[in-house]
Protein backbone atom coordinates (compact mmCIF):
# COMPACT_ATOMS: atom_id res chain seq x y z
CA UNK A 1 0.00 0.00 0.00
CA UNK A 2 2.75 2.17 0.88
CA UNK A 3 3.86 1.90 -2.71
CA UNK A 4 1.01 3.43 -4.45
CA UNK A 5 0.62 6.53 -1.94
CA UNK A 6 4.70 7.09 -2.91
CA UNK A 7 3.63 6.73 -6.75
CA UNK A 8 0.36 8.75 -6.12
CA UNK A 9 2.82 11.57 -4.47
CA UNK A 10 5.95 11.43 -6.97
CA UNK A 11 5.98 13.74 -9.87
CA UNK A 12 4.30 12.93 -13.16
CA UNK A 13 5.42 13.57 -16.42
CA UNK A 14 4.19 16.65 -18.35
CA UNK A 15 2.65 14.00 -21.19
CA UNK A 16 0.87 12.10 -18.25
CA UNK A 17 -0.63 15.64 -16.15
CA UNK A 18 -1.82 16.70 -20.23
CA UNK A 19 -3.32 12.87 -19.87
CA UNK A 20 -4.97 13.42 -16.81
CA UNK A 21 -6.65 16.70 -17.71
CA UNK A 22 -7.77 15.15 -21.19
CA UNK A 23 -9.40 11.99 -18.47
CA UNK A 24 -10.43 14.96 -16.74
CA UNK A 25 -12.77 16.60 -19.08
CA UNK A 26 -14.07 12.84 -20.52
CA UNK A 27 -15.30 11.84 -17.50
CA UNK A 28 -17.24 16.14 -16.79
CA UNK A 29 -18.46 15.16 -20.46
CA UNK A 30 -19.96 11.85 -19.42
CA UNK A 31 -21.30 13.17 -15.76
CA UNK A 32 -22.99 16.20 -17.02
CA UNK A 33 -25.02 13.80 -19.62
CA UNK A 34 -25.67 11.57 -16.93
CA UNK A 35 -26.76 14.25 -15.00
CA UNK A 36 -28.73 16.30 -17.15
CA UNK A 37 -32.37 17.20 -16.12
CA UNK A 38 -33.96 16.87 -19.95
CA UNK A 39 -34.97 13.22 -21.43
CA UNK A 40 -31.97 12.06 -23.52
CA UNK A 41 -31.80 9.30 -25.98
CA UNK A 42 -30.28 6.25 -24.42
CA UNK A 43 -27.53 5.16 -26.13
CA UNK A 44 -26.11 9.13 -25.74
CA UNK A 45 -27.24 7.91 -21.87
CA UNK A 46 -25.18 4.75 -22.29
CA UNK A 47 -22.56 6.21 -24.05
CA UNK A 48 -21.97 8.63 -21.23
CA UNK A 49 -21.41 6.02 -18.49
CA UNK A 50 -18.95 4.74 -20.69
CA UNK A 51 -17.18 8.52 -20.80
CA UNK A 52 -17.09 8.11 -17.03
CA UNK A 53 -15.45 5.00 -16.88
CA UNK A 54 -12.63 6.15 -19.21
CA UNK A 55 -12.10 9.12 -18.16
CA UNK A 56 -11.79 7.32 -14.29
CA UNK A 57 -9.05 5.05 -15.72
CA UNK A 58 -7.58 7.68 -17.54
CA UNK A 59 -7.09 9.80 -14.90
CA UNK A 60 -6.04 7.11 -12.08
CA UNK A 61 -3.20 5.83 -14.69
CA UNK A 62 -1.89 9.07 -15.44
CA UNK A 63 -1.76 10.19 -11.99
CA UNK A 64 0.05 6.47 -11.25
CA UNK A 65 2.54 7.23 -13.75
CA UNK A 66 5.76 8.24 -12.38
CA UNK A 67 8.96 9.83 -13.93
CA UNK A 68 11.76 7.48 -15.13
CA UNK A 69 14.59 8.65 -12.55
CA UNK A 70 11.72 8.30 -9.59
CA UNK A 71 11.06 4.84 -10.83
CA UNK A 72 14.91 3.47 -10.72
CA UNK A 73 14.96 5.21 -7.20
CA UNK A 74 12.30 3.42 -5.86
CA UNK A 75 13.05 0.02 -7.59
CA UNK A 76 16.68 0.74 -5.39
CA UNK A 77 15.61 1.21 -2.60
CA UNK A 78 13.17 -1.90 -2.55
CA UNK A 79 15.99 -3.77 -3.24
CA UNK A 80 18.08 -2.60 0.04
Amino acid sequence: MMEVIERWTAPTPKFFKNLRTIGLVIGAVGTAILTAPVSLPALLVSASGYLVTAGSVIVAVSQLTIAADDATATQSSDES
